[in-house]
Formats: structure tokens, C-alpha cells, sequence
């Protein structure tokens, strides 16, 4: 099967994570925190705001609780969005109020926000759709302008800038994700949280580690003759990540250059050998300043032809998906909004492989079998 998405593992990461073996400590430690600092130098950003994590999810819902957000108030964010990022919201007692997209790049847009925003607007959770930056600069803009918190879901924009500045940092808080169908993986899960406040990022700390902080014995100071000794401040959850994943991490960041032209690579043959197709879009070009992360590369085509490509693609061995089904029909969130492009979008959008894994023959196999799809049916090229 040709995957949508697939991590690339190789000697080096099996190499670092036999070092920590070695070393006899798993935990978090030295490797961790070399992760943290290289992530930071990646970003551009001060050490001290960023703080690793179990995962993209948890760094949302970290965020509320960072942001004191919780009944009464309202979170705007995209409806094409990470399950995890409805949820986040709705855990918290904050009530999710979904807006919608533009229709061909899946992102919101200042307009779209804008048409959401109520007096008890207290936060926008934004995605950069399939790594493609959203037009951050004015949304950061329009969330000073209201006094609304913004916080940015990079889990696709690990490698995405607005004129040379890191998507995930224009926000109050952004997070990332390494999870296993990621570009960059540490593992299973991990994934970073980055506070610009620098009074709320030392927050992080404590709530990550079940409200330790550094002065405490269990954290690893020896002030006290009684090192075993505690305190907390505040009840909170285990959301680290260890060595082992931070020594992976790190290996991928420094093959992640590569990682990202392989991508542009794979992204340029499809626009080369599809675009011609009359009878489907490909995806818009990032706006001018905007740098993508190349996470997804999306088809647009009839909704009656959208789902025969995909079963079409699957008995040749391709695999294709949509991401991400529009949270405003999820029934459990309780939304009633009437949000057409992400309706139109969710009909017609189909996700095919790309990822840096992918050889030449197996691009070559997802354009002749999109191409054989077109013959089939006779569709003018």
C-alpha cells in the first residue's frame, strides 16, 4: 500500500535511542532538553517559552487551562479542524463556535473570523490547513485588535513561515505535533508548546509535571538534606516526554531539510503531471511571503467523482483520505452553524500521498492510477 503519510526511520534514530539505552537513563534528561533547545533554535524563538509534550493534543488543552479559559467564554477555530482541537474546547467548558474556510485552501480567513466573533469571544485556535500558512499576519492582527487570545495548531506547519517568522509564533501560544504520521516523528507521540508570554511560560513547567517545579526535591534539586521532600502548585498531569523520544527528535530535526525537499519534489511532479486535468483542482500556491510545510497534497473534483477516485485509487494499492471532516458536524459538539465551503470542501476534497518517503515510482503509480480513473470514465484531460 501506498500510504498518505509515512514516517522516515532509519540507522541514525535506531543508533541514538541504543545510546540511551546505553546510558541507563530513559526518563527525561540531557537529551530532552537538547531537543527543546535545538526546537527553539529551529523556530527562532527563546529557549524558555517552549516546553516539550506528550503531544499536539495535550498542548491545546494545556492552552486553556494557560489562558484561563473555561465556562461562559467562546473559542473560535476552523471547523476543517483536528478533532483534538474541538475537544480541547469543550473540556474546558469554553463553548467551540466553529467557522468556516476559504474553498480551496481550507484555511479560515480574516472575514471568516470575523463573521464568528461575539461579545464572549476570549480565543481563536487556528490550523495552517496541510502546512499552507493561513493569512496569519492579519488574523494575529484582527485577535490584538478584539483583545482575543489566539493560539495556533502547527501539527502540519512544522516548517511553515510568514516572511521568515515560524508559523506557531505569531499567537499567545502555539503548538506542534510528532506523532507517527507526522514529518518529523520522535516515536509514537511528542509533540512542543510555545508560550510567548514569559510569565505564562514558566507556568509550563508545573503543568506538565504534576505542578513539580525545579525547587522542588523530586525535580532534582539538592537544597534540602531531605531531597525527597515537595510541594506543588497546582494539580496537574504528567505531559513530558522522556529521552528516548527526544533522542529520535533530534535526529529528525536535523534530517528534517531533507525530509522537506523531498516533499517539495513530490508536490512539484503532482502539480507538473495533474494540473493539466480539466476535471480536478490542485492546490492553490501559498500566498507571497508564505512558506509551506508541504504536509498535504489535496484534489478538488465533483463530489460524484470524489469517492470513486478514492476506492478507485485503493484496489490499485494507493491510499487517500480527507482531512478533516468538518467539526460542526459532529453531532456531539452541538453546533448548528450552516458553514457552506467546508460543506462544499468536505464533498470534494481528497487527500493522496505525500510524504518524503515516497520513490519516484510510487508518484508515478498515483498519477497514471488518477490518470487511468479519467479514462475510465472518460473525462476530458
Amino acid at each position: 500500500m501506498i500510504n498518505v503519510f509515512q514516517p522516515t526511520l532509519g540507522e541514525a534514530e535506531v543508533a541514538a535511542v541504543a545510546e540511551v539505552f546505553a546510558g541507563g537513563w530513559l526518563g527525561r534528561g540531557a537529551r530532552t532538553d537538547a531537543f527543546e533547545a535545538a526546537f527553539a533554535a529551529h523556530l527562532g524563538v527563546d529557549r524558555p517559552r517552549l516546553r516539550s509534550i506528550s503531544c499536539c493534543t495535550e498542548g491545546m488543552f494545556l492552552a486553556m487551562e494557560l489562558l484561563g479559559l473555561g465556562e461562559g467564554d467562546e473559542v473560535i477555530l476552523p471547523t476543517i479542524s483536528f478533532v483534538g482541537a474541538g475537544n480541547a474546547v469543550a473540556a474546558c467548558g469554553a463553548t467551540p463556535v466553529f467557522c468556516d474556510v476559504d474553498r480551496r485552501t481550507l484555511n479560515a480567513t480574516v472575514e471568516d473570523i470575523e463573521a464568528a466573533l461575539t461579545p464572549r469571544t476570549r480565543a481563536i485556535l487556528l490550523i495552517h490547513y496541510g502546512g499552507v500558512p493561513a493569512p496569519i499576519a492579519e488574523i494575529a492582527a484582527l485577535a490584538r485588535d478584539r483583545h482575543v487570545r489566539l493560539i495556533e495548531d502547527s501539527a502540519c506547519s512544522i516548517a511553515s513561515f510568514v516572511d521568515g517568522r515560524a508559523c506557531g509564533t505569531f499567537g499567545d501560544i502555539g503548538v506542534w505535533s510528532f506523532d507517527a504520521m507526522k514529518i518529523l516523528v520522535s516515536g509514537g507521540d511528542g509533540g512542543m508548546l510555545y508560550v510567548a508570554d514569559p510569565e505564562l511560560a514558566a507556568r509550563t513547567e508545573g503543568l506538565t509535571y504534576l505542578g513539580l517545579e525545579t525547587r522542588s526535591g523530586l525535580a532534582g534539586s539538592a537544597s534540602s538534606d531531605r531531597w525527597w521532600e515537595f510541594e506543588i502548585s497546582s494539580f496537574a498531569r504528567r505531559s513530558i516526554i522522556n529521552d528516548v523520544t527526544s533522542a529520535i527528535g533530534l535526529v529528525q530535526l536535523e534530517r528534517l531539510p531533507e525530509f522537506l525537499q523531498r516533499r517539495r519534489v513530490v508536490h512539484a511532479r503532482y502539480d507538473v503531471a495533474l494540473r493539466h486535468l480539466d476535471w480536478l483542482e490542485t492546490p492553490p500556491e501559498p500566498a507571497p511571503g508564505a512558506r509551506s510545510s508541504y504536509y498535504f497534497y489535496w484534489l478538488q473534483l465533483d463530489p460524484s467523482l470524489r469517492d470513486r477516485l478514492a476506492r478507485f485509487l485503493l484496489d490499485r494499492g494507493i491510499y487517500s483520505t480527507f482531512r478533516y471532516y468538518p467539526l460542526h458536524l459532529v453531532s456531539l459538539y452541538g453546533s448548528r452553524a450552516s458553514l457552506p465551503n467546508a460543506e462544499a470542501a468536505a464533498q470534494r476534497t481528497l487527500c493522496i500521498p505525500l510524504h518524503q518517503g515516497l520513490t519516484d515510482e510510487d508518484v508515478d503509480s498515483v498519477i497514471d492510477g488518477i490518470g487511468a480513473f479519467g479514462r475510465t470514465l472518460g473525462l476530458a484531460a
